[in-house]
């Protein structure tokens, strides 16, 4: 009977790709309060993420959605979550990250609803590729 509330679903931008080719500087990992966050891109296990972002890109283009969208909706997929916090910086980002579980985010693009299209082997192949799979011990005690 307890759920949790999961917050930056995208880490903090990087999910959206915008830290691919480095930091640019209108971005939050630029802002001197945020040098944590920079150095975290930047850092081996940032160049890591990178990598497997890239290698879920293809997960994300077969199932006609962006990694953001992808991130939302492996998130919300997830039995032990509830919901779900959405950190978006403008109106454009919050109606892509909607996306994840709207028919239609854009009222005039492409159809996305990713949710329903999370089966067991789309959640699997995500999970072998971040290699970060939780594990869930279930406790059947009355």
């Amino acid at each position: 009977g307890v759920g949790a509330m999961t917050w930056s679903p995208l880490a903090c931008g990087i999910i959206s790709g915008k830290y691919g080719n480095g930091v640019p500087e209108s971005s939050r990992a630029a802002l001197k309060c945020y040098q944590w966050l920079k150095e975290k891109i930047i850092s081996e296990e940032g160049r890591k993420q990178q990598v497997k972002l890239k290698d879920l890109s293809p997960i994300a283009e077969r199932l006609g959605c962006t990694l953001p969208q992808l991130a939302v909706a492996w998130c919300l997929r997830n039995e032990g979550v509830s919901s779900v916090l959405l950190g978006s910086s403008n109106p454009e980002q919050l109606i892509e990250n909607l996306g994840a579980i709207q028919a239609s985010a854009s009222g005039g693009g492409t159809s996305t609803d990713v949710l329903p299209k999370m089966t067991s082997h789309i959640v699997n192949e995500i999970d072998n590729i971040l290699g970060n799979k939780p594990y869930s011990k279930k406790d059947y005690r009355s």
